[in-house]
């Protein structure tokens, strides 16, 4: 979530707060809306009823209530409280299921009868019920438990807590869908097998989850941040769920810890940005040519507020010296006053954490504003394991600006064109085709 120099920057409201649907009137569309922001709320109610070990039919009741959704409001029109219809459609969802599968031989009707039970009353995905949250919080330590891979507890908590499709994991793993999708069955297997509980654990058992989870939930801002691929740069629908995700964890004792707050100011820093990060016909803004007036300075408050409380101990995380590259942003007047000496010694200090390609890339930009962009192309030649980025579109875009700056206009131009090639959202390839026009002078 680090600037560069072609990608740099709200979610309003309060971040454990629920989501605006949108205007009435295209079932499709709030359809849309429900899979995206209500999957995760209802896996979390279903799994509190049916059990981790089932978590393929939490996923196909889910999905069978939004499509008995589509079906219904484009035909009847779209209920007063769309979250209770689809709830009592899971549900009964849910309770069909049980009966025709006649899982766990034996406590079929104990199942059956729970469910019934439950529904009058079932919470409806949005409110502030506590159950709500515990569910929600319970999923993702189910998700993060110790007795699956790393890269399958994120996987698994981005499908289940996210709504990510098939697609959107393979991207963000660098992977295939068909082996994303293995990769899910086989970590759903597990589970079942392990006799996982849904509870959230305590003691040592709490900390061998927490770092899963709260990778998962930096993944889930990231994608939302920058997606991966199609027309929008920012999917703040995305960034809005993790927020609230991570605001629950917060609240709880059993993510009261320094670093889920360093990632929770990282997250609400950037996205006080968002209302200047993209431009009114949805191309990118780079950080200098944001309008700093439409950041959001409530979000800013509440960033720095839990920079403050990551600041307890003697913990030092990447995301805490992530969340204290964002607040360097947020915090200068305008672009010419950022303090860029300690945005340096940040990534240097990110760096000896994670020796990473991409935050190399990203201290190289630093280097670039507080050294000239000589000495900015001097560290990008100085990567380790360079050769990994050479797929990546923001290499080249940064390597031709860092080139234009010198007057090297033929060289931009090559790396733009090159960016180009590699770029998959909408708008960085507008941005982009703009750099080729400007480096040659003339059309792309």
């Amino acid at each position: 979530m680090a600037e560069d120099a072609v990608n740099s920057g709200a979610v309003r409201g309060e971040p454990g707060g629920g989501i605006p649907p949108p205007r009435p009137g295209d079932p499709s569309a709030i359809v849309e809306h429900f899979f995206r922001h209500e999957t995760g709320r209802l896996h979390g109610a279903l799994t509190r009823l049916l059990g981790p070990g089932n978590l393929a039919l939490v996923e196909d009741v889910t999905q069978g209530a939004l499509l008995q959704a589509m079906r219904t409001w484009s035909i009847g029109g779209v209920p007063a409280n769309p979250s209770a219809w689809i709830t009592r459609v899971a549900i009964n969802l849910a309770r069909d299921a049980v009966r025709h599968r006649r899982m766990a031989h034996g406590k079929e009707d104990g199942i059956v009868t729970h469910i019934e039970q439950l529904q009058p009353s079932v919470p409806v995905p949005g409110e502030s019920a506590p159950e709500i949250r515990d569910d929600a919080l319970r999923l993702m330590f189910v998700c993060c438990h110790p007795e699956l891979a790393a890269d399958a507890q994120v996987v698994l908590a981005l499908k289940v807590l996210g709504g990510f499709s098939i697609g959107e994991i393979a991207r963000a793993f660098f992977s295939s869908e068909a082996a994303i999708e293995k990769q899910l069955t086989r970590t759903k297997e597990r589970i079942r097998e392990a006799g996982i509980g849904f509870e959230i654990p305590e003691g040592p058992a709490l900390a061998a989850r927490l770092d899963g989870v709260l990778a998962t939930l930096y993944l889930m801002f990231n994608e939302g941040y920058k997606a991966s691929a199609g027309e929008r740069l920012l999917r703040e629908e995305l960034c809005l769920e993790a927020v609230r995700l991570a605001a629950i964890l917060v609240d709880h004792p059993a993510g009261d810890v320094p670093r889920a707050h360093a990632l929770l100011a990282l997250m609400l820093l950037n996205a006080a940005r968002f209302p200047a990060r993209v431009g009114d016909q949805g191309d990118l803004l780079r950080l200098d040519d944001q309008d700093r007036g439409k950041w959001d300075a409530h979000l800013i408050a509440r960033g720095l507020k839990h920079l403050v409380r990551a600041a307890r101990g003697t913990e030092v995380s990447e995301y805490h010296l992530q969340a204290g590259i964002a607040a360097c942003h947020c915090t200068a007047a305008d672009h010419a006053s950022t303090d860029w000496a300690r945005i340096l010694r940040h990534y240097d200090d990110l760096l000896r954490l994670n020796p990473s390609p991409v935050i190399a890339l990203n201290r190289a930009v630093a280097v670039a504003s507080l050294h000239g962009p000589r000495a900015g192309l001097e560290a990008i030649d100085a990567i380790p394991r360079r050769e990994r980025l050479e797929t990546n579109h923001l290499l080249h875009a940064v390597t031709g600006e860092l080139y234009w700056r010198l007057g090297d206009s033929a060289a931009a131009a090559a790396s733009f064109r090159r960016a180009l090639q590699l770029a998959r959202v909408g708008p960085e390839q507008a941005h982009l085709e703009r750099l080729v026009e400007r480096a040659l002078g003339g059309p792309a």
